[in-house]
């Protein structure tokens, strides 16, 4: 879709999409969405109330999609295991890819994903909304996948993995600079080939013994 042919108000949330990641919400004014967007503050009153409300439509309209594609992928893992072992793999596949694949369907919005994982106070509402329920579900087929696991090592593993993929999406311009090229994030199935694998072994690991 051209510039011309976007509506006003895909205007307004691609230009707070572009702000937000490059400076967060704390310096982004509406003021600079207006100019950026090439609109009139009434316009984004009228379709969103508020900057509040803006920067949760921001987020809202790529996290529902990513979360719900996650479940499907998850869902789909779990019917092809049928009643036996669920593979670890696949788990951290459907957890990882979505995100991973807004750095070539998305790429504006990576930087602001990268902030929602490193600075969750700002968008606290949509976490709880959004990633919250479906961390129930991820924790229930890690329990499956990982059965020798208690959960507060599967609690502490996930959040290294979000760390690792957070990395990816926040700094992936550092991957490239220090590999002088060879390791490109925006090569998506290179870098799930390279990340799952070392999530997966993480988890492998044994469990550490109290001191």
């Amino acid at each position: 879709m051209t510039e011309e042919a976007k509506s006003t108000k895909d205007r307004i949330l691609d230009a707070a999409e572009v702000l937000l990641g490059e400076v967060g919400p704390g310096e982004t004014s509406l003021r600079d969405i207006t100019t950026a967007a090439g609109v009139n503050l009434a316009a984004v009153n009228y379709h969103f109330q508020s900057k509040e409300a803006l920067f949760r439509a921001v987020i809202e309209r790529r996290v529902a999609p990513m979360q719900k594609r996650r479940i499907e992928l998850l869902d789909a893992a779990v019917r092809e295991a049928g009643g036996g072992p669920l593979d670890l793999a696949r788990v951290i596949e459907a957890f990882i890819l979505p995100p991973l694949e807004m750095i070539v369907t998305a790429p504006r919005f990576v930087p602001l994903m990268g902030r929602m994982y490193t600075e969750p106070q700002f968008v606290k509402e949509i976490i709880e909304k959004h990633m919250l329920p479906y961390k129930e579900i991820l924790m229930g087929a890690l329990r499956r996948a990982c059965p020798g696991l208690s959960d507060e090592a599967i609690i502490w593993r996930l959040h290294f993995s979000i760390g690792a993929m957070a990395h990816i999406m926040a700094g992936g311009h550092l991957v490239q600079m220090s590999s002088e090229g060879r390791c490109n994030p925006g090569d998506l199935e290179a870098t799930r080939r390279q990340l799952i694998p070392f999530i997966v072994a993480g988890y492998r690991a044994p469990e550490p013994k109290e001191s």
